[in-house]
């Protein structure tokens, strides 16, 4: 065996342990059961770390890291859907679900609660992957247990823990819908693009009932779970575009690896919650007059509202001088970290977090985002 193997198989034996711990099965026991919605650096405390031949550069571990965080924060809030609305297990972190919500989200779909479960549980895993890698080259892991300080709902079956996001005063960006169907406009040149539903770009609307008040009167808790259809494509549209503009900023092979593989199941998960929002059923909340319209009568209708149009429509690419092509967008790399947090934030997701949360967010899409391809080892 030469020096190489032996190094390796030496990183090999010291990670094993990390592999063990950060099973999903022991991860989900010895952690998010335990009732405080824990996931990630707080694990790996006591764990060992190892140095692999080839460290990470500073900037792929910022990269990295603020990944990391963003998977956190999507599994907080995809484990508050999964209560209410997903299936609960002891693959997936929950309360004991709510009959009434469960069967308002599967109006657009009867497997809602499924695909809701699964999410969550991709979400877990990257969290626990991301930040298990980093701890394994000697990399300071991300943890935001001390932020989980945002309230539950009060509806029947949701767990009374800490949160770190806000389901409960959503301003939606419906946005991505349009931008899917465009042939001639693409983000990435300055284009915008029109709202699918534009009440709820407009206003705070809760996406998962508030107390039990709220699952009357039906069209009211049907709103409800359509503003969750349409956040679910929100939110995994933003990770669809977030992990491919980020791996252009990466240098180590390994660390790059990782974003090409993770990225592409964000891209699942968009094309699921695409399809599935299409089916929310027009209507008018009589509590507070949100609209949802009819996507495929007029004034909509046509390409860009059209509901089976679910797959990415050609569009332009790099240069209007290319014929167009079917892509992800956005994928530019400038600023894309920092424009990740800054939708997150017009989401509404952290309404009422703190503002040392907020300046740790940024810090670390600051870092990512200063991130070079080539860029120096630590």
């Amino acid at each position: 065996m030469n020096k190489a193997e032996t190094q390796d198989k030496n990183v090999e034996e010291r990670v094993k342990p990390l592999k063990s711990f950060l099973s999903r099965r022991s991860f989900l026991g010895k952690s998010l059961a335990v009732g405080a919605g824990t996931i990630g650096a707080g694990l790996l405390a006591n764990v060992p770390t190892a140095r692999a031949s080839g460290g990470l550069t500073r900037g792929d571990a910022d990269i990295l890291r603020f990944l990391a965080a963003a998977e956190l924060i999507e599994a907080d809030l995809w484990q508050q859907y999964n209560e209410l609305g997903g299936i609960q297990d002891d693959e997936v972190p929950g309360g004991t679900g709510n009959p009434a919500y469960t069967a308002a989200i599967a109006v657009l779909d009867e497997d809602m609660d499924q695909y809701i479960h699964d999410n969550t549980d991709d979400e877990i895993t990257h969290a626990a992957f991301l930040n298990a890698y980093l701890a394994s080259k000697g990399a300071e892991p991300v943890n935001l247990d001390q932020f989980r300080t945002l309230p539950s709902s009060q509806a029947t079956g949701a767990q009374q823990i800490g949160r770190l996001t806000n389901l409960m005063q959503l301003t939606v960006d419906t946005s991505w819908w349009t931008r899917y169907r465009s042939d001639n406009k693409n983000p990435d040149f300055g284009d915008t693009f029109p709202q699918a539903v534009e009440g709820l770009s407009m206003g705070q609307f809760p996406a998962i009932p508030r107390n039990d008040g709220d699952l009357t009167p039906p069209d009211h808790l049907q709103a409800i779970a359509n503003t969750a259809g349409f956040h679910f494509g929100f939110i995994e549209q933003g990770g669809t575009s977030l992990y491919p503009s980020l791996a252009q900023r990466v240098t180590h092979d390994e660390a790059l690896r990782i974003v090409l593989s993770i990225g592409p199941t964000e891209a699942m998960h968009f094309q699921t919650w695409h399809d599935k929002a299409g089916n929310a059923p027009p209507l008018t909340d009589p509590t507070n007059g949100l609209v949802f319209p009819d996507l495929n009568s007029p004034p909509f209708g046509g390409e860009e509202f059209q509901t089976n149009l679910i797959m990415p429509e050609p569009t332009i690419f790099l240069s209007r001088a290319f014929p167009i092509v079917s892509i992800v967008r956005p994928t530019e790399t400038d600023g894309a970290a920092m424009g990740a947090v800054n939708a997150l934030t017009a989401d509404g997701l952290f309404i009422g977090e703190t503002p040392a949360f907020i300046t740790l967010l940024n810090q670390l899409a600051e870092a990512a985002d200063h991130a070079r391809h080539g860029g120096r080892g630590r």
